[in-house]
């Protein structure tokens, strides 16, 4: 019911340079949906579990942490439907340039699974592969400084676990806007040398 009644409000401003150029997660985007074509980042995967809200791709991206529990909000998360070969791609709708990526599974143990290992190929055809354990704390990877338009999660390796359902409540991409770390690069030896 969060736009029931009569009155509502958007209010939009233009960012300012230094929250252009600060690092931040660049995978955060808790408007998108399926149909999303325009609003980045997006997230798209090939199966979602049973194709229910609480398990679409675009979970992964919202924010939400809580990973406890399962099945309603706020405990969401992208649901594999037990398909080993299920992908998760990012895509930020522009160059980026990242050095870390952070992974929340979900943890509701016993009822969930994890992955003991994941694979994430980059926009410029790079892999790395990640070593995960049974935690619903961040889980942090540094990746070599790279830009990118988007990236891939797949391999997923689930571990010897009895429970059929890993599942990632979260990602993390972190870094800078590429385009805007370019034209600070161009511009720094010209500061200095503008006349007022």
């Amino acid at each position: 019911r969060a736009f029931e009644g009569k009155i509502h409000r958007l209010c939009v401003r233009k960012a300012r340079p230094e929250e252009i150029a600060a690092r931040r997660n660049l995978a955060f985007n808790p408007w998108d949906d399926h149909a999303n074509a325009s609003v980045f980042p997006h997230a798209k995967a090939n199966v979602e579990t049973r194709g229910e809200a609480v398990f679409a791709a675009r979970n992964a991206i919202d924010g939400e942490k809580a990973n406890d529990d399962h099945g309603f909000w706020p405990y969401t998360s992208w649901g594999i439907n037990r398909d080993p070969d299920a992908t998760l791609t990012l895509d930020f709708g522009r160059p980026v340039k990242i050095d870390e990526i952070v992974l929340y599974l979900r943890a509701d143990f016993p009822h969930d699974a994890w992955w003991e290992k994941v694979s994430v190929t980059f926009s410029n055809a790079e892999t790395a592969c990640f070593s995960l354990v049974k935690t619903g704390a961040a889980q942090c990877f540094p990746v070599r400084e790279q830009t990118v338009e988007w990236i891939r999660l797949h391999s997923l390796i689930k571990a010897d676990d009895p429970s059929p359902f890993p599942a990632l409540t979260q990602i993390e991409v972190w870094g800078r806007e590429a385009d805007y770390v370019n034209e600070r690069r161009r511009l720094t030896p010209m500061i200095g040398r503008i006349k007022p």
